[in-house]
Parts: C-alpha cells; sequence; structure tokens
C-alpha cells in the first residue's frame, strides 16, 4: 500500500483534532487512519502519584518517540498497530489498545509531533496550526476541566508554568519548518480542502 502521512502541529487546544476530523470527511473515513501523539505519553509505573504529577508532562522527553516511530512506520508498511489508552487523571496508561488499521492516508497529530527529528523525517506533508495563546488556554481549560476531572486553578498553574513556556521552546520553532501554516481564525473544512490540495501534487493520481 501506498501511503501518505501528514501531520498535525500546534499547541493544545490549536484545533488539530478538529482538523483530523474535517480530513476524515474530506477524504473518506476508508481511506484514512489516524495516530494522536498525546496517546503516547509514557507510563512510568514505577512512580507514585505524587511523582507522576511532578512530571513536566509538556517536554518531549515525557512521550514514548519510539512506539510513536514504530506504529508510524507499521501504519506506512501496511501493519496494524494499537494504540495505548491513555488515562490523563492518573497519567498512567490504561492497559487497553485501540487497534487502527493501515489506511492510504496517516493523520499524525499532536503538540510536540515537530520537537522529534525521527517524525519529522516521516511527514510527507507537515500543517502547522498558530493559534493565539489566550485561545488555546480558554480551550485547554475547558477540556481538562470537563473530561479530566481537574479544577481550573490546576489547569492554569500548569500552563503559566510548563505549557506556554514549553510552548515557546519547542513547538512554536515547527511553524518555520512546516509545509503548511494556518493562521487562526480557520475554519476546518475549508482547510482541510487545501490539505487535501497539498496532498495531490504529492501523489495526484490517488487522492480522492
Amino acid at each position: 500500500m501506498d501511503v501518505l502521512v501528514c501531520g498535525l502541529i500546534g499547541g493544545s487546544g490549536s484545533g488539530k483534532s478538529t482538523l483530523a476530523r474535517s480530513l476524515i470527511d474530506a477524504l473518506g473515513p476508508d481511506q484514512v487512519a489516524v495516530l494522536p501523539f498525546d496517546a503516547y505519553y509514557r507510563d512510568l509505573a514505577e512512580l507514585d502519584s505524587v511523582g507522576r504529577g511532578g512530571v513536566n508532562w509538556d517536554h518531549p522527553d515525557s512521550l514514548d518517540v519510539d512506539l510513536f516511530v514504530d506504529h508510524l512506520d507499521g501504519l506506512r508498511g501496511g501493519r496494524a498497530v494499537g494504540v495505548p489508552v491513555y488515562d490523563f487523571s492518573r497519567h498512567r496508561r490504561t492497559g487497553e489498545w485501540v487497534p487502527v488499521e493501515p489506511r492510504p492516508y496517516v493523520v499524525a497529530e499532536g503538540i510536540l509531533l515537530g520537537a522529534s527529528g525521527e517524525i519529522r523525517r516521516r511527514l510527507d506533508l507537515s500543517v502547522f496550526l498558530d493559534v493565539p495563546e489566550q485561545v488555546r488556554f480558554a480551550r485547554r481549560l475547558h477540556r481538562d476541566v470537563a473530561e479530566r476531572g481537574r479544577t481550573p486553578a490546576d489547569v492554569e498553574r500548569q500552563f503559566r508554568e510548563s505549557v506556554a513556556p514549553m510552548h515557546r521552546l519547542f513547538v512554536q520553532p515547527g511553524a518555520a519548518a512546516a509545509d503548511l501554516v494556518v493562521e487562526h481564525p480557520f475554519d476546518p473544512s475549508h482547510i482541510a480542502g487545501r490539505v487535501v490540495r497539498s496532498l495531490e501534487r504529492v501523489r495526484p493520481s490517488t487522492v480522492v
């Protein structure tokens, strides 16, 4: 199978998952496999809950790049993979796996996707979503309180102490290396069309 890998890069709350869904709509669900980088946080089982809570989860070292690259290579090679299920409230993997089948297009999306040279070299097309910090923070606050059981004060503290500085160090520089930079505000459906047209220039004969 001839597989193209499209990387969606941008800060927390920039709209990567929303754009991934729009790409599925544009290309067709039977054409796209999604590989979310934030499912690959390390399972630091040797640490207690206090120790895990003290880890800087916004630094590239918090992610299992080797496993992600192995799965990315597997999908490109036509092999199904099992994406780990991560429990963000406990900072632990649950032990469950979500099967992902190979498809003609792999959409890899993640905050720190562009911080790894091993991953960047495997992207046929990279898209950076450039969204202002105040917008990203508002979205993250809503998500973490509603979906991850965190308090507003805790979300604000983490954003101020680690999310924002790590974004400046490891995420924002990815805009300079991206094939396509998308600025806020944007219509996900419209941007999905631009991404598909960019993919057409990589493989014009098979893009739907």
